[in-house]
């Protein structure tokens, strides 16, 4: 406590020097707006953090299949997927451990509480508005989980009418629907998806468990959004569930997610707003193999923000937080394994101003948990705009990331390999600087480089038991540039990353995080609307469980052509030169594919 009140005390100090009255506008601002970096809608030519928006019009532009493949296309994020659409995927942001990113579903937290992560496979991109990627630590306005950063995904707004219907390879066939009613007070909508695969084998001969059969995967979704106004006030909800049933070479997994927001929010005075919001997520897994097992995951959580507008430019943000965890889990050997619970509490202020060319940002947050005690975290940006056309900035955080129940409860069976209930958070503290550059209309371009530590990180290592202790120590160095143009006909852009993860009392790199990363596109649009465009990721060797996966390269080919003033034919050509190629070692990967989609959208 007396450290976290020091540097709370150090940052306010800092805010009260430096606080003037604004000047002039600190940078040419873009039409993309975030609010997941401080809990306060800005734009991203203000936000003093790392952020990538990706739109409603960029996702269907992409022509992604799913979001693992959207997710890997951006500058920062790793991914392992074992096998094909649907199979168990991994995301890994700056380097972090999968767990070390907070994961918010229209602000409700979607990790499960067993394992701490969120699997994204089974969200489908026909349900999402717009994603926020915000990277480096954002524990001090978060809390746990955010050490590598926050991915937040907000479901869609049908408020226009759309159906697509899709068919491709190795036996994918799908069909969404979207509708709703209303005006800008009230409204009514829903959004439902279904696909099915036939798949292709996820493991190959060097895998343990290969069986060469084709591994299937199938989805049924549903979402619905509500909201009205209350004088004021403004009353809104969002719900969201997923059924998924994925095949693998020894069983098959069902997995349940559900997850539902209640928000209040409007103004309470001249200069005062705020948003109080009810959230719940739960999780349901069954695996049906030779050991079969279940986990129950669920989380209700109660946020109040409440944001005062102070002098001419700052923004005090004053907020409270309170989470019930629950995690059931068994097996068919010996039946319920643990059933636990915790709740935490936590309280947190943020202020952000600028002043002539120069901007701030400070946050600091303490969390209590009934599990481990309390936890104190902070932040501090600043930034300056020499010309409206170029932002430096300069960002220090720390983060904490409370175990998750496997880690703490999970029995030792007489193999090893149990939880610890001793536990402490992990703790984090990451520097970062950056450049925003943005020389003429529709041009961009962000430069940024973070070095961060991790101590105390859980390992299952325990001498002669291998069970879970807080032994290890990581370091994430890196550095990542984003360019980007948009013009009438011709877009094209992309991002290069550089990472040096390391275990610290091995020296070994962290697995299946790669040293060198790229991602480029180029498009063109022609005077009939039809749209061509061709991009590329290369991702250099790794080093994973049972060998090192080479270093590859693939290219896609893609083009929408509208066929009238609602219709629109998508295609789009997967691993273009049919490259074989690994992500995760002894999992396949597609060949050359396809993917065909017909598009209707219906006037507002």
């Amino acid at each position: 406590m007396s450290q976290f009140h020091h540097r709370g005390a150090l940052c306010a100090a800092i805010l009260v020097s430096l606080s003037s009255p604004a000047l002039a506008d600190p940078a040419r601002t873009l039409d993309a707006v975030q609010v997941t970096a401080s809990r306060v809608e800005r734009p991203v030519g203000e936000t003093l953090a790392s952020v990538t928006v990706l739109t409603r019009e960029d996702i269907e532009a992409s022509q992604a299949p799913d979001l693992i493949d959207l997710l890997a296309r951006q500058a920062g994020v790793d991914v392992a997927r074992t096998g094909g659409p649907g199979s168990a995927s991994t995301v890994f942001l700056r380097g972090g451990n999968a767990p070390h990113t907070l994961v918010l579903v229209d602000g409700v937290r979607v990790s499960s509480t067993g394992q701490g992560v969120f699997d994204f496979a089974h969200l489908p991109l026909e349900q999402i508005e717009r994603i926020e990627i915000v990277r480096g630590p954002r524990a001090a306005i978060w809390g746990s989980d955010a050490i590598a950063g926050v991915i937040h995904v907000f479901t869609r707004d049908p408020s226009q009418a759309s159906v697509r219907v899709l068919g491709g390879s190795y036996g994918r066939v799908g069909a969404s629907a979207a509708g709703g009613f209303g005006d800008g007070d009230h409204g009514l909508g829903v959004t439902a998806g279904w696909q099915r695969l036939r798949g292709f084998s996820a493991t190959n001969a060097s895998s343990w468990a290969f069986d060469p059969d084709d591994d299937g995967y199938r989805n049924r979704n549903l979402s619905l959004r509500g909201r009205t106004a209350l004088g004021n006030q403004r009353l809104a909800f969002q719900a969201l569930a997923t059924d998924a049933d994925v095949e693998f070479d020894q069983g098959d997994t069902r997995a349940r997610n559900r997850s539902a927001g209640l928000t209040l929010g409007g103004a309470l005075g001249a200069r005062w707003t705020h948003q109080l919001g009810l959230g719940h997520a739960r999780e349901d897994l069954d695996t049906v193999s030779g050991f079969s097992n279940s986990f129950r995951s669920r989380r209700t959580s109660l946020d109040w923000v409440n944001t005062l507008a102070v002098g001419e430019a700052g923004k005090l943000n004053l907020g409270v937080n309170w989470q019930d965890e629950e995690g059931v889990s068994a097996n068919v050997f010996d039946g319920q394994t643990f059933s636990r619970n915790r709740s935490s509490r936590a309280a947190f202020a943020g202020y952000g101003t600028r002043f002539g060319r120069q901007l701030l940002d400070a946050s600091v947050r303490h969390d209590h948990s009934n599990q481990f005690g309390g936890a104190g975290t902070a932040s501090l940006a600043w930034g300056w705009a020499p010309s409206d056309a170029v932002l430096l900035r300069l960002g220090w955080g720390e983060g904490f990331r409370a175990p998750n129940f496997n880690e703490l409860y999970y029995p030792d069976t007489g193999f090893g390999f149990a939880g610890n209930p001793d536990l402490r958070p992990e703790r984090s503290e990451t520097w970062e600087a950056g450049l925003a550059w943005t020389p003429a209309a529709g041009h961009r371009l962000d430069l940024s480089a973070y070095r961060g530590r991790v101590r105390d990180l859980v390992a299952f290592a325990a001498p002669g038991t291998n069970n879970a202790i807080n032994i290890n120590r990581a370091r994430m160095d890196g550095a990542e540039l984003e360019y980007r143009f948009s013009g009438a006909a011709w877009n094209w852009g992309g991002n290069l990353a550089w990472l040096d993860a390391e275990d610290e009392a091995t020296g070994l790199a962290l697995l299946r995080r790669a040293r060198h990363k790229a991602h480029a596109d180029l498009g063109y649009r022609f005077g009939n609307g039809l749209a061509v465009s061709i991009d590329g990721d290369y991702v250099s060797s790794r080093r994973d469980v049972g060998g090192n996966p080479g270093a590859y390269a693939i290219a896609h080919l893609r083009l929408a052509w509208p066929l009238g003033e609602a219709w629109r034919l998508e295609a789009r050509v997967e691993n273009l030169t049919d490259r074989d190629y690994t992500v995760v070692q002894g999992f396949n990967t597609p060949g050359r594919s396809g993917l065909l989609s017909v598009v209707w959208n219906g006037k507002p």
